[in-house]
């Protein structure tokens, strides 16, 4: 059974998770800042990270990447379409916001373009391709524990914003719909932000949803 630690980081407290095994493998999802915190908080658990994935690139989910990357000489895993966007403050939007300094990072080391099963290490999960939010933003399933980690495409009783460059409305709700409200009512999300919820609560409850 996996583990998930979720930890709140960068100017937006975006949500970082720490997915980890009983061996202590783990791997690292959204490192948006305060690296200095996320790579101490790795080590007092005696963490072995095998990579950093990324759910999309925009500057709060990126803020720790090469810090993080080049303490543990981990691959960074992006969609193919935005992997541009880790080297450009204007793409993943830093460059928008004064009181943030623009992110530069290095390339991803490993670009992702089907809906496919990823295996790392001993972790296996299912590669679900959510655009709306931006046009690469993944999902990642890992069927076997029953839990996604969603990025910014859903929220508790809420959607990802659409009116960044690359947003588009449609899209996110087809995805939504035709992709995550799909998998199983008892699935764990973890969002980019926010509180954890399901898919069932979110099928239920979220008024983003109705009438689509």
């Amino acid at each position: 059974m996996l583990n998930v630690r979720t930890y709140p980081l960068g100017y937006i407290q975006t949500n970082c998770y720490i997915v980890s095994n009983a061996t202590k493998q783990c791997l690292i999802f959204d490192p948006g800042g305060e690296g200095d915190k996320l790579i101490s908080e790795l080590h007092r658990l005696k963490m072995n990270p095998l990579a950093i994935i990324l759910t999309h690139a925009h500057f709060d989910h990126i803020g720790a990447v090469d810090q993080v990357r080049d303490s543990f000489n981990i691959p960074v895993y992006i969609h193919t379409s935005e992997k541009k966007w880790l080297v450009d403050p204007i793409k993943n939007g830093s460059a928008k916001y004064a009181e943030i300094p623009s992110i530069i990072c290095k390339e991803a080391d490993v670009l992702l373009n089907k809906e496919s099963e990823l295996k790392i290490g001993d972790f296996q999960m299912k590669l679900i391709h959510t655009p709306g939010h931006s046009p690469g933003s993944l999902t990642y399933y890992f069927k076997d524990d029953d839990f996604a980690i969603v990025g910014d495409t859903l929220f508790q009783n809420s959607i990802g914003r659409t009116d960044l460059p690359g947003g588009n409305e449609s899209e996110l709700l087809k995805a939504i719909h035709t992709k995550l409200l799909t998998l199983p009512e008892t699935t764990l999300v973890y969002p980019g932000h926010g509180s954890s919820t399901t898919i069932e609560a979110e099928m239920e409850s979220n008024p983003f949803l109705n009438g689509f």
